[in-house]
């Protein structure tokens, strides 16, 4: 096997990697070219074991970009939200249980960006793909007793934000598909049943799209948000359909053909109780041609 056929049987893992700890498709795949780099320009023969040096050179070119990314988002403009994938493709690997979707959601990753740099490394090489201590030690330079503290506030941090009744996949395909029909045809009876009384709404715009520069928070703000969404002129010309994005349905909105926003509704048992809607026109590109199934 040639060493461009070992490193694209690694290319899923990495950018799997490389995106959780980002939270951006277009940052992971510049790590991702990034590692081959430095992969055709290494010593393969003295490289023992391939998929444990690549994960060391992305986890810590993914350290160097945190930084810098972090002083991007204070002065981005309105709210940021994690750019969305594709999932139903196996884009981010295996998402076959609630764990394994809600680590990819949007939620935890807006989560993972209040973590360290090293919190977030820990975590990620830990939960998501099932790394030891001994070897997340040796690929963060730390020793075992460091990974497992880095590790201990990772998870805290993150438990405390998760939703404490997470839908199963069927009921939470239902109460999207609810939601969005209640919103299209403005059934403010079936949105106030179906929102939660603290829900929140993000829209990532950018500065580059028309969006609410706050969070809109609690029902009847969020229920006037809404309404006064279908109220704009261009939503008679919205096409709509739904798809999986970070392990979850996601409804895809088209004007003229061209995606114009993903729209994510979170779900804790039978409510929704958050709404991010990513508008932001650079950051569809990951999604852009995705179609239903």
């Amino acid at each position: 096997m040639t060493g461009v056929e070992v490193f694209e049987g690694q290319r899923s893992r990495m950018f799997g990697l490389a995106y959780r700890m980002l939270g951006s498709a277009a940052e992971a795949e510049d790590v991702v070219q990034d590692a081959f780099l430095r992969w055709h320009r290494a010593d393969l023969d003295a490289i023992d074991t391939p998929a444990a040096w690549l994960t060391k050179v992305v986890t810590n070119l993914c350290l160097s970009r945190l930084s810098s990314a972090r002083m991007r988002r204070e002065s981005y403009v309105g709210p940021w939200l994690p750019e969305p994938v594709r999932t139903g493709d196996g884009a981010l690997g295996p998402l076959e249980t609630v764990e394994q979707r809600e680590l990819v959601s949007l939620g935890v990753l807006v989560v993972l960006e209040r973590l360290t740099a090293a919190e977030r490394a820990v975590f990620v090489l830990r939960e998501a793909f099932g790394y030891q201590h001994r070897e997340i030690a040796g690929v963060l330079d730390v020793d075992e007793v460091r990974s497992r503290q880095l590790y201990a506030r990772a998870r805290r941090h993150v438990a405390e934000a998760r939703r404490r009744f997470p839908a199963d996949r069927e009921r939470h395909a239902e109460i999207v598909r609810r939601f969005f029909a209640a919103a299209v045809e403005g059934d403010v009876a079936g949105l106030t049943e179906l929102l939660a009384e603290d829900v929140v709404s993000w829209s990532d715009g950018g500065g580059k799209a028309t969006a609410a520069r706050r969070p809109i928070v609690g029902r009847d703000k969020v229920l006037r948000y809404l309404g006064g969404f279908r109220q704009r002129p261009e939503f008679a010309q919205v096409d709509s359909e739904f798809a999986e994005v970070n392990g979850q349905l996601a409804v895809l909105l088209r004007w003229g053909g061209a995606l114009a926003a993903v729209f994510v509704p979170e779900v804790d048992g039978d409510r929704v109780t958050a709404l991010r809607s990513i508008i932001n026109p650079d950051k569809l590109h990951a999604v852009a041609n995705l179609r239903s199934p």
